[in-house]
């Protein structure tokens, strides 16, 4: 119990002292807060890193000054690349390919000149899988492949859109609320009567007996509680995950085949 809590007692300064760290830098260098969060999202870390993170990232990367201080800690991150710090280069590609699916296009122009350095990263097979094969190889191939860069974008916007237009993890669902939503905003403003059922004319004839102080209030739509982000990380299973704090997955390196 007590080892427990001084493990505890740890971990809590250790964040306390890192975000400390983080303020201090802020404030007394030029480094930006994207620059801090590409830091974070690709370090030693056994944590897989964070979608919503990555989102924050990748929209940041659109403005000039963070992206080059993004791709800069990315170039840096890949060439790292050995066996006692894997993690760091697989958490690079994973953020890699986020950027080149939903950041601007000229990540993929970018990291023309790291394709050799990516397929050495997928040429080493590791004790706990073929994941940094698979997303080396998957980077590898929207990095040559213009048409398939282009249908991954498409679909990575469709669904952020979708994610962010509806709130919702079905589109069924979220064209329904959408619809009564609609309905509740057109009834605030008014409309013709012609466009009313009986049961609604009644409804609006019972609530003018009540008021004539203007135009009779709506019941708002309860809100949606859902969250909205949902569908990153495809292709990545739990058990299959290389970020867990397992002693088993010590990143042994075996012959590069």
């Amino acid at each position: 119990m007590g080892s427990e809590l001084f493990h505890e007692f740890k971990r809590q300064a250790s964040l306390f002292f890192t975000e400390k760290i983080k303020t201090a830098r802020l404030v007394l260098t030029d480094v930006t807060p994207a620059e801090l969060m590409t830091e974070e999202v690709t370090n030693e870390n056994p944590r897989q890193p964070d979608p919503r993170t990555m989102g924050v990232i990748s929209r940041a990367a659109f403005e000039v000054d963070d992206y080059w201080r993004i791709m800069e800690i990315l170039h840096k991150r890949l060439l790292k690349f050995d066996r006692m710090n894997w993690r760091v280069s697989y958490k690079a590609l994973i953020l890699l390919e986020h950027l080149l699916t939903h950041g601007p296009r000229r990540v993929a122009e970018e990291f023309q000149c790291d394709k050799d350095v990516i397929k050495g990263i997928g040429s080493f097979q590791f004790n706990w899988g073929l994941s940094v094969k698979n997303l080396s190889e998957r980077i590898l191939m929207l990095l040559e492949s213009e048409t398939l860069l282009k249908e991954e974008r498409a679909r990575a916007r469709k669904l952020t859109h979708g994610i962010k237009g509806f709130g919702s993890f079905t589109h069924s669902r979220s064209s329904s609320i959408d619809a009564s939503m609609k309905d509740s905003s057109l009834q605030t403003y008014g409309r013709c009567n012609s466009h009313y059922n009986d049961l609604q004319h009644k409804e609006k004839t019972r609530r003018e007996q009540h008021t004539y102080e203007g135009i009779s209030s709506v019941p708002k739509e309860p809100e949606n509680d859902s969250d909205p982000w949902v569908g990153f990380g495809d292709g990545y299973t739990i058990e299959d995950h290389p970020f867990c704090d397992n002693k088993k997955q010590t990143g042994a390196l075996l012959l590069p085949h």
